[in-house]
Protein backbone atom coordinates (compact mmCIF):
# COMPACT_ATOMS: atom_id res chain seq x y z
CA UNK A 1 0.00 0.00 0.00
CA UNK A 2 1.14 3.60 -0.52
CA UNK A 3 2.94 5.17 2.45
CA UNK A 4 1.75 8.61 3.60
CA UNK A 5 4.38 11.26 4.26
CA UNK A 6 3.39 13.47 7.21
CA UNK A 7 4.53 16.77 8.72
CA UNK A 8 6.53 15.65 11.78
CA UNK A 9 6.17 16.95 15.34
CA UNK A 10 9.38 18.99 15.79
CA UNK A 11 9.13 19.69 19.51
CA UNK A 12 6.33 19.48 22.07
CA UNK A 13 5.11 23.07 21.60
CA UNK A 14 5.27 23.06 17.79
CA UNK A 15 1.83 22.91 16.17
CA UNK A 16 2.70 23.53 12.51
CA UNK A 17 5.53 23.60 10.00
CA UNK A 18 6.32 25.21 6.66
CA UNK A 19 7.70 23.24 3.72
CA UNK A 20 10.71 25.12 2.39
CA UNK A 21 11.51 22.84 -0.54
CA UNK A 22 10.99 19.37 -1.89
CA UNK A 23 14.21 17.54 -2.73
CA UNK A 24 12.37 15.08 -4.99
CA UNK A 25 9.80 15.52 -7.74
CA UNK A 26 6.73 13.41 -8.37
CA UNK A 27 7.91 10.22 -10.06
CA UNK A 28 11.42 10.29 -8.58
CA UNK A 29 12.62 7.13 -6.81
CA UNK A 30 13.41 7.53 -3.08
CA UNK A 31 15.25 5.38 -0.57
CA UNK A 32 14.17 4.94 3.03
CA UNK A 33 15.70 7.65 5.30
CA UNK A 34 16.86 9.64 2.24
CA UNK A 35 16.22 13.42 2.70
CA UNK A 36 12.84 14.03 1.07
CA UNK A 37 11.83 17.60 1.96
CA UNK A 38 13.00 20.50 4.11
CA UNK A 39 10.84 22.24 6.69
CA UNK A 40 11.07 25.24 9.00
CA UNK A 41 9.24 25.73 12.30
CA UNK A 42 9.35 28.17 15.20
CA UNK A 43 12.51 26.47 16.45
CA UNK A 44 14.41 24.59 13.75
CA UNK A 45 15.10 24.05 10.09
CA UNK A 46 15.40 20.36 9.28
CA UNK A 47 15.59 17.90 6.41
CA UNK A 48 12.92 15.23 6.79
CA UNK A 49 13.82 11.68 5.65
CA UNK A 50 11.56 9.46 3.59
CA UNK A 51 9.56 7.03 5.76
CA UNK A 52 9.82 4.27 3.15
CA UNK A 53 11.49 3.32 -0.13
CA UNK A 54 9.58 3.61 -3.37
CA UNK A 55 8.51 6.37 -5.76
CA UNK A 56 7.24 9.82 -4.76
CA UNK A 57 3.74 9.44 -6.16
CA UNK A 58 2.10 12.63 -4.90
CA UNK A 59 2.93 16.01 -3.38
CA UNK A 60 -0.05 17.41 -1.48
CA UNK A 61 1.58 20.46 0.15
CA UNK A 62 3.57 22.82 -2.04
CA UNK A 63 6.73 24.71 -1.13
CA UNK A 64 5.99 27.72 1.07
CA UNK A 65 2.75 26.30 2.49
CA UNK A 66 2.25 25.87 6.25
CA UNK A 67 0.28 22.93 7.64
CA UNK A 68 -0.43 21.39 11.04
CA UNK A 69 1.77 18.61 12.37
CA UNK A 70 0.72 15.09 11.35
CA UNK A 71 -0.88 16.44 8.16
CA UNK A 72 -0.23 14.29 5.09
CA UNK A 73 2.06 16.25 2.76
CA UNK A 74 2.80 13.56 0.18
CA UNK A 75 2.64 9.89 -0.71
CA UNK A 76 5.29 7.26 -1.48
CA UNK A 77 4.14 4.30 -3.57
CA UNK A 78 5.84 1.18 -4.88
CA UNK A 79 6.81 1.16 -8.58
CA UNK A 80 3.66 0.69 -10.67
CA UNK A 81 1.43 1.42 -7.69
CA UNK A 82 -0.85 4.46 -7.76
CA UNK A 83 -1.25 6.81 -4.84
CA UNK A 84 -4.29 6.16 -2.74
CA UNK A 85 -7.07 8.39 -3.91
CA UNK A 86 -9.57 10.05 -1.65
CA UNK A 87 -12.98 8.35 -1.81
CA UNK A 88 -15.44 10.28 -3.96
CA UNK A 89 -17.92 12.32 -2.04
CA UNK A 90 -21.44 10.95 -2.15
CA UNK A 91 -23.77 13.26 -3.96
CA UNK A 92 -26.94 14.14 -2.07
CA UNK A 93 -30.04 12.37 -3.45
CA UNK A 94 -32.11 14.40 -5.82
CA UNK A 95 -35.28 15.69 -4.26
CA UNK A 96 -38.55 14.46 -5.74
CA UNK A 97 -41.04 16.96 -7.13
CA UNK A 98 -43.08 18.36 -4.24
CA UNK A 99 -46.64 17.06 -4.05
CA UNK A 100 -47.59 19.10 -1.03
CA UNK A 101 -46.84 22.51 0.27
CA UNK A 102 -43.38 22.71 1.78
CA UNK A 103 -43.39 22.45 5.56
CA UNK A 104 -42.52 25.58 7.49
CA UNK A 105 -38.80 26.15 8.08
CA UNK A 106 -37.54 25.20 11.51
CA UNK A 107 -36.59 28.14 13.66
CA UNK A 108 -32.90 28.15 14.57
CA UNK A 109 -32.38 28.04 18.31
CA UNK A 110 -29.17 29.75 19.47
CA UNK A 111 -26.69 27.46 21.19
CA UNK A 112 -26.27 28.04 24.91
CA UNK A 113 -23.30 30.16 25.90
CA UNK A 114 -20.32 28.02 26.89
CA UNK A 115 -19.55 27.80 30.58
CA UNK A 116 -16.28 29.31 31.89
CA UNK A 117 -14.79 25.82 32.11
CA UNK A 118 -15.70 24.97 28.50
CA UNK A 119 -14.40 28.36 27.29
CA UNK A 120 -11.08 27.59 28.98
CA UNK A 121 -10.97 24.16 27.33
CA UNK A 122 -11.72 25.66 23.90
CA UNK A 123 -9.06 28.29 24.44
CA UNK A 124 -6.44 25.63 25.21
CA UNK A 125 -7.47 23.55 22.20
CA UNK A 126 -7.08 26.54 19.87
CA UNK A 127 -3.60 27.63 21.00
CA UNK A 128 -0.15 26.32 21.85
CA UNK A 129 1.58 26.74 25.25
CA UNK A 130 3.75 29.50 23.75
CA UNK A 131 0.70 31.44 22.53
CA UNK A 132 -1.01 31.06 25.92
CA UNK A 133 2.09 32.34 27.70
CA UNK A 134 2.26 35.40 25.44
CA UNK A 135 -1.44 36.01 26.07
CA UNK A 136 -1.00 35.68 29.83
CA UNK A 137 1.96 38.07 29.93
CA UNK A 138 0.08 40.66 27.85
CA UNK A 139 -3.34 40.18 29.52
CA UNK A 140 -4.99 39.08 26.26
CA UNK A 141 -8.10 36.89 25.95
CA UNK A 142 -7.27 34.29 23.28
CA UNK A 143 -10.93 33.50 22.70
CA UNK A 144 -11.36 37.03 21.31
CA UNK A 145 -8.76 36.44 18.57
CA UNK A 146 -9.77 35.02 15.20
CA UNK A 147 -7.21 32.29 14.57
CA UNK A 148 -5.73 31.72 11.12
CA UNK A 149 -4.40 28.24 11.86
CA UNK A 150 -5.92 24.85 11.22
CA UNK A 151 -9.47 24.70 12.60
CA UNK A 152 -9.31 28.30 13.79
CA UNK A 153 -6.18 27.70 15.88
CA UNK A 154 -4.61 30.90 17.20
CA UNK A 155 -1.00 30.96 16.00
CA UNK A 156 1.89 33.00 17.32
CA UNK A 157 1.57 35.26 14.28
CA UNK A 158 -2.09 35.94 15.19
CA UNK A 159 -1.41 36.94 18.78
CA UNK A 160 1.63 39.07 17.89
CA UNK A 161 -0.51 40.88 15.34
CA UNK A 162 -3.27 41.35 17.91
CA UNK A 163 -0.85 42.74 20.52
CA UNK A 164 0.72 45.04 17.95
CA UNK A 165 -2.70 46.49 17.06
CA UNK A 166 -4.12 46.74 20.58
CA UNK A 167 -2.55 49.84 22.24
CA UNK A 168 -3.71 53.33 21.39
CA UNK A 169 -6.15 54.58 18.77
CA UNK A 170 -5.35 53.54 15.24
CA UNK A 171 -5.33 56.07 12.41
CA UNK A 172 -8.19 55.73 9.95
CA UNK A 173 -7.17 53.48 7.06
CA UNK A 174 -7.69 54.48 3.47
CA UNK A 175 -10.38 52.74 1.46
CA UNK A 176 -7.87 50.57 -0.39
CA UNK A 177 -5.61 49.65 2.53
CA UNK A 178 -5.80 45.95 3.51
CA UNK A 179 -6.44 45.08 7.17
CA UNK A 180 -3.40 44.94 9.44
CA UNK A 181 -2.20 41.42 10.16
CA UNK A 182 1.14 41.59 11.98
CA UNK A 183 4.50 43.29 12.34
CA UNK A 184 6.04 42.04 9.11
CA UNK A 185 2.85 42.68 7.13
CA UNK A 186 2.72 46.27 8.34
CA UNK A 187 6.33 46.80 7.32
CA UNK A 188 5.61 45.31 3.90
CA UNK A 189 2.73 47.76 3.40
CA UNK A 190 4.90 50.85 4.04
CA UNK A 191 5.09 53.02 0.90
CA UNK A 192 8.88 52.76 0.75
CA UNK A 193 8.73 48.95 0.77
CA UNK A 194 5.64 48.54 -1.42
CA UNK A 195 6.09 51.12 -4.14
CA UNK A 196 9.69 51.89 -5.12
CA UNK A 197 10.24 54.95 -7.26
CA UNK A 198 10.08 54.23 -11.01
CA UNK A 199 13.73 55.15 -11.48
CA UNK A 200 14.92 52.96 -8.58
CA UNK A 201 16.73 49.73 -9.44
CA UNK A 202 15.53 47.18 -6.93
CA UNK A 203 15.00 43.47 -6.52
CA UNK A 204 12.10 42.43 -4.29
CA UNK A 205 12.12 39.02 -2.63
CA UNK A 206 9.76 37.61 -0.01
CA UNK A 207 11.08 36.91 3.46
CA UNK A 208 12.13 33.31 3.96
CA UNK A 209 10.17 31.32 6.57
CA UNK A 210 13.21 31.30 8.87
CA UNK A 211 13.62 35.06 8.51
CA UNK A 212 9.95 35.57 9.42
CA UNK A 213 10.34 33.41 12.53
CA UNK A 214 13.48 35.28 13.61
CA UNK A 215 11.69 38.62 13.14
CA UNK A 216 8.75 37.47 15.26
CA UNK A 217 11.02 36.15 18.03
CA UNK A 218 13.11 39.31 18.19
CA UNK A 219 10.09 41.66 18.32
CA UNK A 220 8.48 39.46 20.98
CA UNK A 221 11.66 39.45 23.10
CA UNK A 222 12.04 43.23 22.91
CA UNK A 223 8.41 43.63 23.94
CA UNK A 224 8.71 41.08 26.78
CA UNK A 225 12.04 41.77 28.52
CA UNK A 226 13.54 44.95 29.99
CA UNK A 227 16.87 44.74 28.14
CA UNK A 228 20.04 46.07 29.81
CA UNK A 229 23.65 45.40 28.74
CA UNK A 230 27.00 45.34 30.54
CA UNK A 231 30.32 45.28 28.62
CA UNK A 232 33.58 43.91 30.08
CA UNK A 233 37.07 44.08 28.52
CA UNK A 234 38.71 40.70 29.08
CA UNK A 235 42.33 39.61 28.71
CA UNK A 236 42.56 36.32 26.75
CA UNK A 237 46.38 36.13 26.71
CA UNK A 238 46.54 33.33 29.30
CA UNK A 239 43.83 31.33 27.48
CA UNK A 240 45.65 31.87 24.19
CA UNK A 241 48.82 30.30 25.62
CA UNK A 242 46.90 27.32 26.99
CA UNK A 243 45.13 26.90 23.66
CA UNK A 244 48.40 26.87 21.70
CA UNK A 245 49.93 24.32 24.09
CA UNK A 246 46.95 21.92 24.05
CA UNK A 247 45.56 22.40 20.54
CA UNK A 248 47.40 19.44 18.95
CA UNK A 249 46.59 17.15 21.88
CA UNK A 250 42.89 17.98 21.61
CA UNK A 251 43.02 17.40 17.85
CA UNK A 252 44.36 13.87 18.42
CA UNK A 253 41.36 13.30 20.70
CA UNK A 254 38.99 14.46 17.96
CA UNK A 255 38.19 17.93 19.32
CA UNK A 256 38.82 21.51 18.19
CA UNK A 257 40.05 23.60 21.13
CA UNK A 258 38.52 27.01 20.45
CA UNK A 259 38.10 30.13 22.54
CA UNK A 260 34.37 29.33 22.76
CA UNK A 261 35.07 26.23 24.86
CA UNK A 262 36.98 28.30 27.43
CA UNK A 263 34.23 30.94 27.47
CA UNK A 264 31.48 28.33 27.91
CA UNK A 265 33.38 26.73 30.81
CA UNK A 266 33.82 30.11 32.51
CA UNK A 267 30.12 30.93 32.05
CA UNK A 268 29.00 27.57 33.46
CA UNK A 269 31.19 27.92 36.55
CA UNK A 270 29.88 31.48 37.12
CA UNK A 271 26.25 30.33 36.77
CA UNK A 272 26.77 27.96 39.70
CA UNK A 273 27.54 31.02 41.86
CA UNK A 274 24.74 33.15 40.36
CA UNK A 275 21.78 30.81 39.67
CA UNK A 276 19.39 33.66 38.84
CA UNK A 277 21.27 34.08 35.52
CA UNK A 278 20.05 30.55 34.64
CA UNK A 279 16.43 31.20 35.68
CA UNK A 280 13.29 32.37 33.87
CA UNK A 281 10.08 34.22 34.69
CA UNK A 282 6.66 32.57 34.59
CA UNK A 283 4.10 35.23 35.48
CA UNK A 284 4.82 36.21 39.09
CA UNK A 285 7.04 33.17 39.69
CA UNK A 286 10.80 32.73 39.26
CA UNK A 287 11.75 29.34 37.80
CA UNK A 288 15.26 28.35 38.87
CA UNK A 289 16.65 25.77 36.43
CA UNK A 290 18.72 23.02 38.03
CA UNK A 291 20.24 21.98 34.69
CA UNK A 292 22.58 24.28 32.78
CA UNK A 293 21.65 23.92 29.10
CA UNK A 294 23.84 26.28 27.07
CA UNK A 295 22.69 27.41 23.64
CA UNK A 296 25.41 28.29 21.12
CA UNK A 297 24.21 30.58 18.31
CA UNK A 298 25.26 29.34 14.87
CA UNK A 299 25.11 31.61 11.82
CA UNK A 300 23.59 30.03 8.70
CA UNK A 301 23.27 31.39 5.18
CA UNK A 302 19.56 32.00 5.70
CA UNK A 303 19.59 33.16 9.32
CA UNK A 304 20.54 32.06 12.81
CA UNK A 305 19.86 28.94 14.86
CA UNK A 306 20.67 28.16 18.50
CA UNK A 307 21.34 24.46 19.17
CA UNK A 308 21.57 23.52 22.85
CA UNK A 309 24.23 21.59 24.78
CA UNK A 310 22.22 19.84 27.47
CA UNK A 311 23.67 19.39 30.96
CA UNK A 312 26.69 21.41 29.93
CA UNK A 313 27.66 21.76 33.61
CA UNK A 314 28.49 18.03 33.65
CA UNK A 315 31.13 18.36 30.90
CA UNK A 316 34.82 19.20 31.24
CA UNK A 317 36.66 21.41 28.76
CA UNK A 318 37.28 18.50 26.35
CA UNK A 319 33.60 17.52 26.44
CA UNK A 320 32.51 21.11 25.79
CA UNK A 321 34.94 21.46 22.88
CA UNK A 322 33.58 18.30 21.27
CA UNK A 323 29.94 19.27 21.86
CA UNK A 324 30.34 22.80 20.48
CA UNK A 325 32.01 21.57 17.29
CA UNK A 326 29.44 18.80 16.87
CA UNK A 327 26.29 20.96 17.16
CA UNK A 328 27.78 23.70 14.96
CA UNK A 329 28.66 21.23 12.19
CA UNK A 330 25.27 19.51 12.31
CA UNK A 331 23.40 22.83 12.44
CA UNK A 332 25.04 23.92 9.19
CA UNK A 333 24.27 20.51 7.66
CA UNK A 334 20.61 20.72 8.87
CA UNK A 335 20.98 17.50 10.82
CA UNK A 336 19.84 18.69 14.24
CA UNK A 337 17.17 16.78 16.14
CA UNK A 338 14.07 18.60 17.49
CA UNK A 339 15.15 18.22 21.12
CA UNK A 340 18.49 19.89 20.34
CA UNK A 341 16.99 23.32 19.61
CA UNK A 342 14.81 23.97 22.64
CA UNK A 343 15.16 23.87 26.41
CA UNK A 344 18.17 26.20 26.58
CA UNK A 345 18.71 28.13 29.83
CA UNK A 346 21.51 30.50 28.72
CA UNK A 347 22.77 31.53 25.27
CA UNK A 348 26.20 32.50 23.95
CA UNK A 349 26.50 34.26 20.58
CA UNK A 350 29.74 35.08 18.79
CA UNK A 351 29.48 38.07 16.43
CA UNK A 352 33.21 38.62 16.96
CA UNK A 353 34.05 35.84 14.51
CA UNK A 354 33.16 38.34 11.77
CA UNK A 355 35.20 41.19 13.29
CA UNK A 356 32.59 42.92 15.49
CA UNK A 357 34.13 44.64 18.52
CA UNK A 358 31.04 43.97 20.62
CA UNK A 359 27.28 43.66 20.24
CA UNK A 360 24.12 44.28 22.26
CA UNK A 361 22.32 40.95 21.89
CA UNK A 362 18.57 40.33 22.24
CA UNK A 363 17.59 37.78 24.88
CA UNK A 364 16.45 34.37 23.69
CA UNK A 365 13.04 33.94 25.36
CA UNK A 366 12.19 32.69 27.96
CA UNK A 367 15.77 33.02 29.19
CA UNK A 368 16.87 36.08 31.16
CA UNK A 369 20.45 36.52 29.92
CA UNK A 370 22.65 36.17 26.84
CA UNK A 371 26.41 36.66 26.32
CA UNK A 372 27.89 38.17 23.14
CA UNK A 373 31.59 37.59 22.36
CA UNK A 374 33.43 40.32 20.47
CA UNK A 375 36.41 39.76 18.22
CA UNK A 376 39.48 38.38 20.05
CA UNK A 377 42.58 40.23 18.89
CA UNK A 378 45.86 41.78 20.03
CA UNK A 379 45.50 45.34 21.40
CA UNK A 380 47.64 47.86 23.24
CA UNK A 381 46.71 48.00 26.93
CA UNK A 382 48.21 49.55 30.06
CA UNK A 383 50.07 47.02 32.23
CA UNK A 384 51.94 48.30 35.31
CA UNK A 385 51.92 51.88 33.95
CA UNK A 386 53.38 50.75 30.63
CA UNK A 387 51.88 50.07 27.20
CA UNK A 388 51.81 46.36 26.41
CA UNK A 389 50.31 44.14 23.72
CA UNK A 390 47.72 41.65 24.96
CA UNK A 391 45.05 39.43 23.38
CA UNK A 392 41.81 41.15 24.36
CA UNK A 393 38.06 40.95 23.69
CA UNK A 394 34.85 42.64 24.80
CA UNK A 395 32.22 40.38 26.38
CA UNK A 396 28.69 41.81 26.59
CA UNK A 397 25.98 40.43 28.87
CA UNK A 398 22.40 41.24 27.88
CA UNK A 399 20.01 40.61 30.77
CA UNK A 400 16.36 41.06 31.73
CA UNK A 401 16.17 43.80 34.35
CA UNK A 402 12.76 42.54 35.48
CA UNK A 403 14.62 39.75 37.30
CA UNK A 404 18.38 40.46 37.14
CA UNK A 405 19.74 43.61 38.77
CA UNK A 406 22.83 45.38 37.48
CA UNK A 407 24.85 44.41 40.56
CA UNK A 408 24.15 40.69 40.04
CA UNK A 409 24.88 40.93 36.31
CA UNK A 410 28.21 42.68 36.92
CA UNK A 411 29.20 40.23 39.65
CA UNK A 412 28.48 37.39 37.24
CA UNK A 413 30.56 39.04 34.51
CA UNK A 414 33.38 39.76 36.96
CA UNK A 415 33.51 36.04 37.76
CA UNK A 416 33.57 35.16 34.06
CA UNK A 417 36.38 37.66 33.46
CA UNK A 418 38.43 36.31 36.38
CA UNK A 419 37.91 32.69 35.30
CA UNK A 420 39.15 33.46 31.76
CA UNK A 421 42.11 35.59 32.81
CA UNK A 422 43.20 33.05 35.49
CA UNK A 423 42.04 29.84 33.83
CA UNK A 424 43.19 26.79 35.80
CA UNK A 425 45.66 24.81 33.60
CA UNK A 426 44.56 21.62 35.40
CA UNK A 427 41.13 21.99 33.76
CA UNK A 428 42.58 21.93 30.24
Amino acid sequence: MPTPVVMPQMGESIAEGTIVRWMKKVGDPVERDEPLFEITTDKVDAEIPAPAAGVLAEIKVKEGETVAVNSVVGTIAQPGEEAAKEPPRAEPPKAAAPLKAAPPRPVAVPAPAPSPASREELRRQKSSPLVRRIARENNVDISAIAGSGIGGRVTKHDILAHIGQAPGPRPQASAIAPPASGVMDRVARMPEARSPQPEARVEIQPLSPMRKKIAEHMVLSRRTSAHVHSVFHVNFSHVERLRREKKDEYARLGARLTYMAFIAKAVIDAIRRHPVINASLDGDNVVYKKDVNVGIAVALESGLIVPVIRNADEKNLLGLARAIADIADRARAKQLKPEEVHGGTFTITNPGQFGSQFGLPIINQPQVAILAVGTIEKRPVVVDDAIAIRTMAYLTLGYDHRLVDGAIADQFMSDVKTQIEQFDPNQV
